[in-house]
């Protein structure tokens, strides 16, 4: 399974403004793992940063006038993201804004759908924390992710933290060490190695009628032989 935790920075809030995207980060995760192949790109936008949004991510007009242009990285980055889930935090607003800049390319209309599925985390985090604070912050807090490195807001960094937090949200391990190589198992007085531990999703198996019906009779005789069964 192959999932890309993307993030952007723009120079403003609405498409509508004409503002641009400045700046795309891309996290790899295959079978839940942080790998190594992560995507990053600053670019130029060709028109000015509002000041509000230089304040969150700090990133001037000066330092992107050398950056390529949007269009010199649009089928690179479409490659990147092809099959793909992507992981973005307001899905919304980071893909309104990749299609917005697809849809100033010449030739064809393309869509960010078109060639990825959507997984919002803030949607998602909604549903698990009701009536909380759901920005990345909070969800650092609350998850106990190490987030003091963030003084500014940063593409790259922001889906790497992001990446932490949709793994350990949705049930999965992080940065406990036990993603590598080895891991030792305490067995009594000894210790065993043991090579390659996985913190991918573990299997589910679902049981047969027959099993079913005879789990309900095991039950059964247990509540005849006990005053008091903890398993009803």
């Amino acid at each position: 399974m192959r999932q890309i935790v993307l993030d952007t920075e723009t120079t403003g809030l609405e498409t509508s403004q004409g503002h641009r995207i400045i700046e795309i980060g891309c996290v790899e995760l295959i079978d839940r793992r942080v790998t190594e192949n992560h995507w990053h790109h600053y670019i130029n936008p060709e028109r000015e940063i509002d000041a509000g949004a230089y304040d969150v991510h700090g990133i001037s007009n000066e330092f992107l006038q050398d950056k390529p242009l949007f269009e010199d990285i649009a089928d690179e980055f479409l490659d990147y993201i092809k099959g793909a889930e992507l992981v973005i935090h307001n899905a919304a607003f980071d893909v309104g804004f990749l299609n917005y800049e697809l849809s100033l390319l010449d030739g064809d209309s393309k869509t960010v759908e078109a060639h990825s599925s959507i997984l919002d985390t803030l949607k998602m985090a909604r549903q698990k924390h009701p009536g909380q604070k759901n920005n990345l912050d909070a969800l650092c807090n609350r998850y106990e992710i190490d987030n003091s490195h963030r003084s500014v807001h940063g593409a790259l960094l922001d889906a790497r933290i992001l990446a932490d937090v949709y793994l350990i949200m949705t049930g999965g391990q992080t940065s406990l060490g036990l993603e590598q190589a080895e891991a030792e198992v305490n067995l009594g007085d000894g210790l065993i190695n043991v090579a390659g531990v996985s913190s991918g999703p573990l299997p589910v198996w679902s049981g047969s009628e027959s099993s079913e019906r005879a789990h309900e009779d095991y039950l059964s005789f247990l509540r005849e032989v006990s005053d008091e069964p903890v398993w009803q």
